[in-house]
């Protein structure tokens, strides 16, 4: 335990921390205060594996039921955590490793077309009954958009829907792709709301097969195409093209590959793309290992730096760019609010260990946003220069019918 409670004690700097040890011995580290929390350990290999690799075993801990939550629950501990952050992987050890980690990203992140499939898959295919349980009523699986936070997670979707198309300056009968369409909530509100036609592709088998269902249900055949198909197998061109939380799935080492056939899926002369990603502040970084580990093989929210400098490389233009900043933290709150109201549904689909991998998962990366260094931004690129309105006022007239 001297190990753990050596770098404990660098660790905790704001608020408390309270370790009881596999033999009942109650360690606290901290200047007191909140955030705080209570945890126990009971198992001695922790002590060495937590001094190692905290961030990867403290959530494989707490999964198996070897690291309990006594006083503040895994939010509480969470929320130490994010306090504490920069402290912990300031430690030497900590930093060695990053550092190491950061050299072989590119491997962590070998998006070759089977890989994608298989990653995709590991992820979106855990059920569509599952997916219900939390999401919004039209399932969208990513960061919604919130004026203000007095307002339903439903209805920062819809507007997050408004948002995004209005920025792709849509008319009638244009031909949009929408790459990784995920249920199709996006491609059916275009098809609706703007006349288009819409191709979406998508990885995941259960997503499409929801996906279809709902264009059918919906009368939509003739307007949205939704197809199981890598993005990078798509022949046609476009008018438009939008992505929405997709690009975290591309790896870095495939970002000139995926900003190229942007450029060669849109129209030459009046082409429009749209692409809304995590990513994070300052450079380039990491995925956790955690994360990487359980929720998201071969994902990387990558800094804005190495995003521009492969869209140069594509040759396409950047006309707009915006960073929503707290979004996804409200958001991923609200699917927190509702796992938690049908947790006990969920442990009968599939059991207890994943319940607290899912609640580690949302809650650490709510708090990624709103204490740590991940943002999202939203990206308008063009083939040419004249491709779009010169001011963004058409943005704002449009989103505002809309809403």
């Amino acid at each position: 335990m001297k190990l753990l409670s050596n770098m404990m004690t660098r660790f905790v700097q704001k608020g408390q921390l309270t370790v009881i040890d596999v033999d009942g011995n109650s360690h606290v580290f901290g200047p007191g205060g909140e955030p705080s929390a209570t945890i126990r350990l009971t198992d001695r290999t922790l002590y060495k594996t937590l001094f190692l690799n905290p961030e990867l075993k403290a959530g494989e801990a707490y999964m198996d039921g070897t690291l309990i939550c006594e006083e503040g629950g895994i939010r509480g501990l969470l929320n130490v955590f994010g306090h504490n952050r920069d402290s912990l992987r300031g430690q030497p050890l900590q930093k060695a490793l990053k550092k190491w980690l950061k050299k072989i990203r590119k491997w962590h992140q070998r998006n070759k077309t089977a890989a994608s499939r298989k990653n995709v898959q590991h992820h979106y295919d855990l059920s569509n009954e599952f997916y219900k349980l939390f999401l919004d009523e039209d399932m969208q699986y990513s960061c919604g958009y919130w004026p203000s936070f007095d307002i339903t997670l439903e209805e920062s979707q819809r507007l997050k829907k408004a948002h995004i198309a209005t920025k792709l300056d849509l008319k009638p009968g244009m031909k949009v792709l929408d790459i990784g369409c995920g249920w199709g909530g996006m491609a059916i509100y275009i098809a609706q709301n703007f006349d288009c036609e819409v191709v979406g592709v998508t990885l995941s088998d259960e997503q499409f097969a929801l996906g279809r269902e709902r264009v059918k249900k919906l009368g939509l055949e003739g307007k949205v195409d939704l197809r199981l198909q890598d993005y990078r197998h798509v022949e046609e061109t476009f008018d438009r093209v939008v992505s929405v939380g997709m690009f975290e799935h591309v790896g870095v080492a495939h970002y000139l590959e995926y900003f190229s056939k942007i450029k060669e899926l849109l129209r030459e002369d009046q082409g429009a793309a749209l692409i809304h990603s995590i990513g994070r502040k300052g450079g380039p970084g990491t995925t956790g290992a955690w994360i990487r580990k359980y929720i998201f093989p071969g994902g990387y929210s990558p800094a804005l730096s190495e995003t521009f400098a492969e869209i140069e490389k594509a040759g396409l233009w950047v006309s707009d760019c915006e960073i929503l900043r707290l979004h996804y933290a409200e958001t991923l709150l609200e699917w927190d609010k509702r796992f938690q109201a049908n947790r006990a549904q969920v442990a009968k689909m599939f059991d207890e260990k994943f319940c607290r991998m899912w609640e580690f998962y949302l809650i650490i990366s709510e708090l990624s946003f709103r204490l740590g260094k991940h943002m999202n931004f939203q990206i308008q690129l063009t083939n040419s220069v004249d491709a779009l309105p010169i001011t963004r006022d058409y943005m704002v007239d449009e989103e505002r019918k809309l809403a």
